[in-house]
Parts: C-alpha cells; sequence; structure tokens
C-alpha cells in the first residue's frame, strides 16, 4: 500500500497543501488516478453537503470563488459527471499531471505508486493579454 499525496497547483504560482490517499496498487492507469482522486473529494464534499466545492474541476451550476466553486446552496456532486469533466478537461489541456515532477500525458499510461508519490495537477491559467 502506497500513501499518494495529491498537490493542486497553478501556472500562476498557487499552490495548495498535499492532502493524502491510501492506494493499495503499484501501478494505476492515470486516469484511475484521475478518478480515485476526484471520487474521494466528492465524497468528502458530500459528506459536509458546504456550499462551497473544493475540486479538481468545476460542477454545473457553480461560480468560481477564490477557494473553490460557490453553489447556490448546498448539495450533493455526482461524481461521475465530475470524473467525467476532469477526463475532458484533461483532453483539452485544462491541467497536466506530474508525478513526481515527470509529466504524464496519457489517460492509459501507467503510473508507479509509492510510498512518497506526489502527483501534482497543474491547472493552466490563460494569460491575461495575450
Amino acid at each position: 500500500m502506497a500513501t499518494v499525496s495529491f498537490v493542486d497547483e497553478t501556472t500562476a504560482g498557487d499552490r495548495t497543501e498535499a492532502w493524502h490517499l491510501e492506494i493499495f496498487e503499484e501501478r494505476l492507469a492515470l486516469r484511475e488516478v484521475i478518478r480515485r482522486r476526484v471520487f474521494q473529494e466528492v465524497a468528502e464534499h458530500n459528506a459536509r453537503q458546504s456550499e462551497v466545492f473544493r475540486g479538481l474541476v468545476q460542477p454545473g451550476d457553480t461560480e468560481r470563488t477564490l477557494n473553490g466553486w460557490r453553489m447556490s446552496k448546498p448539495r450533493r456532486v455526482d461524481a461521475e459527471e465530475q470524473f467525467r469533466r476532469a477526463v475532458e478537461a484533461f483532453g483539452r489541456n485544462g491541467f497536466v499531471v506530474l508525478v513526481d515532477d515527470g509529466q504524464v500525458e496519457d489517460l492509459d499510461a501507467q503510473v508507479e505508486l509509492r510510498n512518497g508519490t506526489e502527483i501534482s495537477f497543474l491547472k493552466l491559467v490563460p494569460l491575461v493579454g495575450g
């Protein structure tokens, strides 16, 4: 079993505090790593029933805030829908994935996981005026 760290970063230099997930497999496809990350953050949100969703991609019917996406009222988020949105965002270069500082470009690529592996989700921020 490996304890893997997840970090969100932006090209503007913002970085969230790492959070950890225990994964029993030594290798997983990147698609499955993303799925597990998304399902974990959705489960945590749904347990809290907060008005702000903090996750990899924006749920529908929300507005961006400083630290997530604000909902008009607290509601459950659909994990399958969030996973679909995450895969679409990856496909259109909405974010890149770095595993221990090496970029993984293919959703079907196998990622080696061990204690201390850090997976960074680098969200691409559009340049102003460019």
